[in-house]
């Protein structure tokens, strides 16, 4: 529930912060113009504000419904991509140092000193050593198992939500060839309801069609970009871990002995 609140306030974050961005760059661009005397200046500034205003203007000629729900798409992905992001580089442990650390205990201090080390650190692999360090006196396959089980419950937890960005990524797109096919029909129903060929009613039907279609594919490359970080930055985590655990298992091996 917390996890899902903070999306919807990351959602809420970039919608507000979107707005107030494109008008306080109007706002810049329209002072800009009005100042300067400078041409070449003045011409950028009306460039910037006449790129917002033919953004917003395509969008709108768009249609409200496909439009809408292809924007909500992009906020709601990139509201979890960023979450995602956030946890994964929190996730991230320097496995190396950790264990010469958990081994420098064992010598030391014993199990209980390993344990204290793990509990100080944040990170899916100091859970996972906790975890084999806690059932170790049961003997190493209790152990090992308990290595593997939780490994995978932390790996369940880095892959957590990924699944709705790429749900995203494929409604996108589909959102937006359904507009297009929706817009064409609109642009036949003119043309029978005129009894006759009209290029103006044709051109203005496919180019609703076509914006559609433009937006969703835009917005599916975004959100894929993302995507692939997020699964490379699980992949290596998850090969962090399993590097981690034979090292654990080693230094228990060596403990024991």
């Amino acid at each position: 529930m917390k996890r899902l609140f903070s999306i919807l306030a990351i959602a809420c974050i970039m919608v507000f912060g979107t707005a107030n961005a494109t008008t306080n760059a109007t706002t810049i661009a329209t002072t800009v113009v009005t100042a300067t005397q400078d041409d070449t200046s003045a011409d950028e500034a009306e460039e910037s504000l006449g790129f917002h205003q033919e953004l917003k203007k395509r969008f709108i000629e768009g249609g409200p419904g496909f439009m809408g729900i292809v924007l909500l798409c992009l906020i709601l992905g990139l509201a979890i991509a960023i979450e995602r992001i956030i946890f994964l580089n929190l996730s991230t442990t320097n496995s190396k140092k950790l264990t010469q650390e958990v081994e420098d205990a064992l010598q030391s201090g014993g199990v209980e000193a390993a344990k204290e080390v793990c509990r100080n650190t944040k990170g899916p692999v100091a859970s996972i050593f906790y975890q084999g360090l806690d059932r170790v006196d049961e003997g190493l396959d209790s152990a090992e198992k308990a290595v593997v089980a939780y490994g995978g419950v932390q790996m369940g937890q880095l892959e957590k939500n990924v699944s709705w960005i790429s749900l995203f990524i494929a409604l996108a797109p589909m959102l937006g060839f359904m507009g297009t096919v929706i817009g064409m029909i609109q642009a036949f129903d003119k043309i029978e309801a005129a009894g006759g060929m009209d290029a103006t009613l044709v051109a203005g039907g496919i180019k609703v069609a076509l914006l559609t279609t433009v937006f969703g594919l835009v917005v599916a490359i975004i959100l894929q970009i993302f995507y692939n970080y997020i699964v490379a930055k699980i992949d290596n985590i998850v090969n962090d871990m399993e590097d981690a655990s034979i090292s654990l298992m080693d230094l228990l091996v060596r403990h024991k002995k």
